[in-house]
């Protein structure tokens, strides 16, 4: 996956996209979590969804704002490991809508995981 270097300013505007956002984890820990490989950044994504339910539980919006943010950078770290580029797969699964019904507003049985 070929990058260009981060840009610390792309951070300063309100939003900033899967693709910013997986160039600055990339240039930030690639070389770290290269050695970790998958299944030891794995286990740390599954660390920071427990202490993302405790949150969701009995924290404060400022904790869960924290962890949500830890669970997409540590899923973004995965991706990184494992060549994906987040963005495009985001892009490829549901810029068309919804898997399950091709609709922008599902329309799946309720039942249904789409």
């Amino acid at each position: 996956m070929k990058r260009t270097p981060w840009n610390p300013e792309a951070f300063e505007q309100s939003d900033v996209g899967f693709h910013e956002f997986q160039k600055l984890i990339h240039d930030m820990y690639l070389e770290k979590d290269l050695a970790r490989g998958v299944d030891g950044t794995f286990m740390w994504l599954m660390e920071e969804i427990g202490e993302l339910a405790a949150a969701l539980r009995s924290g404060t919006l400022n904790e869960c704002e924290g962890e949500f943010a830890d669970v997409i950078a540590w899923l973004t770290t995965i991706a990184n490991v494992a060549g994906v580029d987040l963005a495009g797969a985001m892009k490829e699964k549901y810029g068309s809508g919804c898997p399950g019904c091709q609709q922008f507003v599902c329309t799946c049985d309720q039942a249904e995981k789409p």
